[in-house]
């Protein structure tokens, strides 16, 4: 049955283009070399029926029998399944040379190709991509995209006890570096030989260009230093705020229009000095202020003045702190300067997510302001959502759910489940079950619903996870979205502004 399996697995890399025909015997040879078989014997049987996650299971599963698998553990399974197509993937130079020769003729056709590679290769693993559960939720922001990742495998207990009693290692130094292009990985580091990174120049310091293995959006794409350095700002570069790995200077891009940068500008203002440049804040549960201009240079000039600005400003009447000393102590203004002036180190906690895109012409600069200011109350945070929603969300709010997309955990899928069950047969909710942290939620939101039937019951777990959703970018924003909490966003401005 495992010559099934090679012969299935040769064909589709040749039908993908992974390899080219005069491949065949060495690629066969190739994954009879990691099976650890000496012998091959071509199978009458056709297998062009086989998608590749059959193909790759029977081929695990033959790997775990032979004992070639330290355990049949999702983990192991990765490790092993990425060291076979990795024997499938063209060496990095090839596929650089061909990416750049797309290129020249027209950028779209490069990334195409990337792209489809990326996938091709099992790099972002499609069979897992659609179990993804996704709809969208009208708020009053504009529609919201809920998603509960499924595609990022949990790792399995056996797997986390051993990685504790392994010895650290510091390669690659984090997920982010070019060091990971065809490692092998290891129990606490998934495995890269399928992996190829296009290296690319930002004004003259070297970057790498690649996409995602969990495709949260279309495309989504990541474009990382190529030396490990930490965040200069990208994605907010502080712990609470910034949703991602801080360690390592990187930014996220994509083919993708999010809710936020649909939503409009509903009050303009001018800047001194960059009289030039449409700028306003936006309909947004978050703090967002947008700046449009034809010069992108300008852009990332004024982009860099409110930043610095940012960075200092302290409003205690709306609990906006810049600075705490490293005993945790919030500062007001005068506290700060004096201590700075004393050579104390300070505790920043103001950083802003900058998002760029190209719309009609325009250059346009999102910048969401951010806190990481924490409390006895809101120990998670100040500005990030409360204990109440813990529940739905308790992660740290990124750069992708800033601009609208939820990325919420794959526990809610089965919890959603069981509520779903309690709901449909009104039994109470037990202390001791998993969906106990929901109750109360329920008990919030049902009265809402005239009835509630197995017909609606789907559609008003999905509005009402959205709401929380909306709910957690609120407590996200600096500035509430009130009177009060817009007045206080008026004094920023008119800060930025003297």
């Amino acid at each position: 049955m495992i010559n099934e399996y090679i012969k299935a697995l040769t064909e589709y890399a040749l039908t993908a283009g992974l390899i080219e025909k005069q491949d065949k015997y060495y690629t066969i040879n190739k994954l009879l070399e990691v099976l650890e078989l000496e012998e091959y014997e071509e199978p009458d049987k056709d297998t062009s029926a086989m998608d590749l996650e059959e193909i790759l299971d029977g081929i695990l599963k033959f790997a775990a029998e032979k004992g070639l698998l330290k355990s049949d553990s999702i983990v192991y399974r990765d490790l092993f399944d990425t060291k076979i197509m990795g024997l499938l993937v063209p060496a990095p130079s090839e596929i650089i040379k061909t990416f750049n020769c797309l290129y020249k003729e027209d950028p779209k056709k490069a990334t195409d190709y990337y792209y489809e590679l990326s996938q091709d290769s099992d790099y972002i693993r499609r069979y897992r991509i659609v179990k993804d559960i996704k709809w969208v939720t009208e708020t009053e922001y504009g529609n919201m995209d809920i998603t509960i990742n499924l595609s990022k495998p949990e790792k399995d207990p056996k797997a986390i006890a051993e990685a504790k009693l392994k010895k650290q290692s510091g390669y690659p130094k984090c997920l982010l570096c070019v060091e990971n292009e065809g490692y092998a990985g290891r129990v606490d580091h998934p495995a890269r030989q399928n992996h190829r990174i296009i290296p690319i120049t930002i004004n003259n310091q070297g970057f790498g260009f690649q996409y995602s293995p969990y495709v949260y959006y279309n495309e989504h794409c990541i474009v990382l230093n190529s030396e490990h350095t930490p965040m200069v700002g990208s994605n907010a570069d502080l712990p609470i705020v910034g949703g991602s790995i801080l360690t390592h200077d990187h930014f996220q891009g994509g083919n993708y229009e999010f809710a936020m940068a649909k939503a409009p500008i509903e009050k303009e203002f001018k800047i001194k000095g960059y009289e030039k440049v449409q700028a306003g804040i936006v309909k947004w549960p978050m703090s967002v202020i947008r700046l449009r201009s034809e010069d992108p240079e300008e852009l990332v000039e004024l982009g860099d003045y409110i930043l610095k600005a940012w960075r200092s400003y302290t409003d205690e009447s709306a609990f906006v702190y810049a600075f705490s000393d490293l005993e945790g102590k919030l500062l007001n203004t005068a506290e700060a300067e004096e201590l700075v002036k004393a050579g104390k180190e300070l505790e920043p906690h103001n950083t802003i997510t900058p998002i760029a895109r190209k719309k009609n012409g325009f250059y346009e600069f999102d910048l969401v302001l951010r806190n990481n200011v924490t409390t006895n109350e809101h120990p998670f945070g100040v500005y990030h959502p409360h204990g109440e929603l813990h529940h739905i969300k308790k992660e740290n709010i990124g750069l992708i759910e800033v601009m609208g997309l939820a990325v919420l955990p794959a526990r809610l899928k089965d919890e959603m489940e069981e509520l779903r069950e309690a709901i449909l047969s009104g039994r109470d909710i037990l202390e001791e079950e998993a969906i106990y942290k929901h109750k109360m939620w329920m008990e919030e939101f049902l009265p809402k619903y005239t009835s509630v039937t197995p017909e609606n019951i789907e559609e008003i777990l999905q509005q009402e996870i959205g709401i929380v959703f909306m709910k957690v970018l609120e407590h996200a924003g600096v500035y509430k979205r009130n009177d009060e909490g817009q007045k206080a966003f008026d004094g920023f401005v008119s800060y930025i502004n003297q």
